[in-house]
């Protein structure tokens, strides 16, 4: 027999799977590829099995080949496709009727439910981090030195958190439980199914829960609440698989997490909305014991449960203050590069635009489109959260780690996009931004649009003049012809006069009103001023003017007109696209101080 491989992404080849394994009694699980055997006479499956990343997945035979040897050939085929792909540890979901033949290939049992078993073969696995939280459960102890225990406390509890993002309620569980117990582990979930990555929620947590002296945070792994041991947390569903996944991650955790820390109690906070971790506390309950499980009563502000989800929707709503009333100051920061990142993409999809790439097309670009700017947005976005936590700084820091961080940054946008520049210019401006606003959000009672100009003020006098850059060419260009002309330096260094007089109120109006085009009638009116270096670079200063009275004839057109005779944005945006094209105009001067009021307005808002 010989193995065959189809493509679970193609409909036709899925629903051939599909039909395969309902008949053997399973049900179809996500996968990315399926490899199977046929009867020759038949051409009908016989035997198959799928992989996703290093787990494998719906293996099953047909009643008249299982004496034929075709599961270890089907299997031994996965192991050596998920190897070659850099699994050297390879997972295997199947029935506990299976667990010897399993066995005999190899596979060592994880965790067990009614319905499943996890097994798991090949180099490190579970082994390698249950050294790493006994080493930690070790040098935890040596820290805290523990002589003697109290009546009233069990020696080691555990907590799982997600922490998308580290809020104050996740802040008052931590607190609660570690004065239940001697020692505390917190385990971040390790998963990057989140708007937070990994690394920004453990050092969330680290950095919220270090005057805590005996809680110590754990690395997180596959093996806690994860896309392997349970996929449908990440969904936020309830499914006739639910119940399986949560039995699979807590055994995976009593037999095997909980002892290498010598953790006697897990802690968890009441769950008064989201039925799957409500359920997932259920059956905490009942696996662990009840003498082992303590549910902490949430924080409440304002009547309702302290949340990440919360915190998200503040977010989605572009309105830090909001947001800080649910975190720890230790938190702003990384909101702070979220809310910077958020606004570069909010001024990508601002779609139409005239001669700047948008979800349509790429304006008057030849070098970029909008997957391109996408991609360059995310390599920036680990840099905007370092310059977050430069500015969070006790003391001011220094012009020298400020440039290090952006040369770093703009080296990051290069690698993504293979030389071409993006966002060099907004990386300037919307970085200074940001190392302003960390040190204002929590140093000043209240963040004011004069404090944070006048910090980006002085962030910015510390840059010497630039040579050679395309703004300075056409500052030159520019300067030789009207005497005086401002480019980006200019205006950060005179902390963005005309943004925080008009430009910023302007938007902040419109979004209160509710109008649908706010994005795009702030870029006009920013085109109606700013002296746009990039369009002057592009083409000629005349052009730039010409720019300028376009962009005010849209505007009066439109804020002359009552609201149901007003022209249609669209059309005029489009049309004013097609012609910026033609002579190559892209105001991209104008896009990088949009995305600055829209991050500046989250900052204040």
């Amino acid at each position: 027999m010989e193995i065959q491989t189809i493509s679970p992404s193609i409909p036709r080849q899925r629903r051939r799977i599909e039909s395969f394994l309902q008949s053997n009694g399973l049900r179809y699980d996500d996968m990315d590829y399926y490899a199977f055997v046929v009867d020759e006479s038949t051409d009908e499956i016989v035997a198959g099995g799928g992989l996703k990343g290093g787990v494998i997945k719906c293996v099953a035979v047909s009643d008249g080949h299982k004496g034929e040897a075709v599961a270890n050939m089907i299997v031994s085929h996965l192991i050596a496709k998920a190897n070659a792909e850099g699994f050297q540890c390879v997972k295997l979901f199947t029935k506990p009727r299976n667990r010897q033949l399993f066995e005999s290939l190899s596979f060592r049992m994880l965790a067990e439910a009614p319905e499943a078993i996890l097994m798991e073969t090949g180099i490190g696995g579970i082994s390698d981090y249950l050294k790493t939280l006994k080493r930690t459960a070790k040098e935890a102890a040596e820290a805290e030195a523990v002589e003697a225990l109290s009546m009233d406390k069990k020696h080691v509890g555990c907590i799982v958190m997600n922490c998308n993002p580290f809020t104050l309620g996740h802040r008052y569980l931590v607190e609660s439980a570690a004065r239940m117990v001697e020692s505390l582990f917190v385990i971040v979930v390790k998963e990057d199914r989140s708007v937070f990555s990994y690394k920004e929620r453990k050092a969330m947590v680290v950095a919220g829960t270090a005057d805590l002296k005996n809680v110590t945070v754990c690395a997180g792994s596959e093996y806690a609440i994860s896309d392997t041991t349970f996929p449908t947390y990440f969904l936020k569903r309830l499914s006739d698989a639910t119940d399986t996944q949560i039995l699979l991650d807590l055994d995976l955790f009593r037999r095997h997490i909980a002892p290498a820390l010598g953790a006697e109690v897990r802690f968890v906070g009441t769950e008064p909305t989201d039925e799957l971790t409500r359920r997932y506390n259920e059956l905490m309950m009942q696996s662990l014991g009840e003498d082992h499980v303590v549910q902490i009563k949430r924080l409440e502000n304002g009547g309702t449960a302290v949340s990440a989800s919360r915190v998200r929707g503040a977010m989605d709503r572009n309105c830090l203050k909001e947001v800080a009333q649910l975190v720890p100051h230790t938190t702003i920061p990384y909101i702070i590069a979220h809310l910077a990142t958020r606004a570069l993409h909010a001024e990508l999809d601002t779609t139409p635009k005239p001669g700047l790439v948008d979800k349509h097309d790429s304006g008057a670009h030849r070098d970029m489109d909008h997957a391109l700017m996408s991609r360059s947005i995310r390599a920036l976005h680990p840099y905007f959260v370092r310059l977050a936590l430069l500015g969070f700084a006790e003391e001011m820091p220094c012009h020298e780690d400020i440039v290090k961080t952006g040369i770093e940054a703009e080296r990051a946008m290069y690698e993504s996009t293979n030389g071409v520049n993006t966002y060099k210019g907004a990386l300037f401006s919307m970085g200074l931004a940001v190392v302003a606003a960390a040190g204002k959000a929590w140093q000043e009672a209240v963040v004011t649009p004069q404090n944070l100009s006048a910090a980006i003020t002085k962030l910015a006098y510390a840059f010497p003049d630039t040579k050679g850059t395309h703004g300075s060419k056409a500052k030159q260009t520019a300067s030789s012809e009207t005497g005086t002309f401002k480019g980006a330096l200019d205006n950060a260094r005179e902390g963005y006069p005309m943004l925080f007089a008009d430009w910023l109120p302007f938007y902040d109006n419109l979004r209160k009103n509710g109008e649908p085009h706010a994005l795009h009638l702030t870029l006009l009116r920013i085109m109606c001023d700013l002296d746009d270096t990039n369009i002057v670079y592009r083409t000629s200063l005349a052009m730039m003017r010409q720019v300028k009275e376009e962009s005010r004839d849209v505007i009066r057109k439109w804020s002359g007109a009552e609201a149901s005779a007003r022209p249609d944005l669209d059309t005029i945006l489009s049309d004013m696209n097609n012609s910026f094209v033609q002579r190559n105009v892209s105001p991209g001067g104008s896009a990088d101080m949009l995305s600055l009021v829209v991050f500046i307005s989250g900052v204040l808002g």
